[in-house]
């Protein structure tokens, strides 16, 4: 099976400069994908990243400024001239809706398809706003001056394997006792003993767990939202020594994305939405990694393993 994989399609903020897009993230499933923004431009890096738009589930706006949705109108309605029938989440601060569908060609029977919005009010708590198998999505309040949300990707585990020639030796041999001792239930074998799961099944496997924090100030949402994630991806808009200019816009510097990332704490931190006065972020990365050494900025259409501890599996 394919990995999962986080694919970053813009890592600027508000001002455009050559190299980089704008806010928006792609997770890729084997079987589907999702976006964590949507900027501008948008679907020209889906094209280049080679992920088909008839593979996004759903959509996960973090607040309503331009620079993290205002590529969302033309994706919606690049799908409905493609003729999309399949439904489409779309998920954000209160008031998504509206904004949406008051742009010509996307409102109700406009589209060839139905857009489900969840929209989201202010909470000190994961709220789960979608849910497909194999994984679920919460989102939490995080502090950018205007409504604002992050967000986490939570897999379910793996299953362990069975060990087929053991459970036989347990007296286990027919297909259906094989599939419940699997899938976590007790059966009986031929000479009529117990047999339990944990005799004959080894341990899960964790399922990975992607955080998303798009403009906020560090709190309390944040860390919750990164509690063990494999990766925390945290705009860092400025450097350190801009710690004042970030309070007054409500944005992170590289030390405070970096200690967000050691409380949770995460396994991998990759920085974004950086500044256009920072033309290479190379420095900015150095910053971070004085507090959490396991900081990347993050580079548009790489590929990154959300659990790159996974055998054969490399970031490309």
């Amino acid at each position: 099976m394919n990995p999962t994989e986080i694919v970053p399609l813009g890592t600027g903020s508000a001002v455009p400069v050559p190299g980089r897009s704008f806010s928006a993230v792609a997770l890729v499933r084997q079987e589907s994908a999702m976006l964590f923004d949507c900027g501008e431009g948008t679907q020209a890096r889906l094209l280049e990243a080679r992920i088909r738009f008839s593979k996004i589930k759903a959509v996960f706006i973090t607040h309503l400024h331009g620079d993290h949705l205002f590529g969302l109108f033309g994706l919606l309605s690049t799908m409905s001239l493609l003729r999309r029938e399949e439904g489409v989440a779309i998920a954000g601060p209160a008031g998504i809706r509206e904004m949406v569908e008051a742009m010509p060609g996307l409102a109700g029977d406009d589209l060839s398809f139905v857009v489900r919005f969840v929209e989201l009010h202010d909470d000190e708590k994961r709220i789960p706003v979608f849910e497909a198998a194999g994984y679920r999505v919460f989102a939490r309040s995080v502090d950018h001056g205007v409504p604002s949300f992050g967000y986490r990707y939570e897999e379910s585990p793996t299953p362990g394997s069975l060990d087929v020639d053991h459970a036989r030796s347990l007296g286990v041999h027919r297909f259906e006792d094989f599939r419940a001792l699997k899938s976590g239930t007790a059966v009986r074998s031929e000479s009529g003993e117990t047999v339990q799961p944990s005799e004959v099944v080894g341990p899960a496997t964790p399922g990975g767990i992607f955080a998303y924090a798009g403009d906020t100030r560090p709190c309390a949402g944040v860390t919750d939202l990164a509690k063990n994630a494999d990766i925390l991806y945290h705009e860092a808009t400025f450097s350190a020594e801009m710690a004042d200019r970030a309070r007054e816009t409500g944005h992170s510097t590289t030390v405070e994305a970096a200690a967000m990332a050691r409380a949770a704490p995460a396994r991998r931190l990759l920085l974004s939405h950086f500044s256009a006065r920072y033309s290479d972020a190379a420095a900015l990365v150095e910053e971070a990694r004085e507090v959490f050494p396991a900081t990347e900025a993050a580079e548009e259409l790489r590929r990154y393993a959300l659990q790159a501890s996974e055998v054969g599996v490399e970031d490309r």
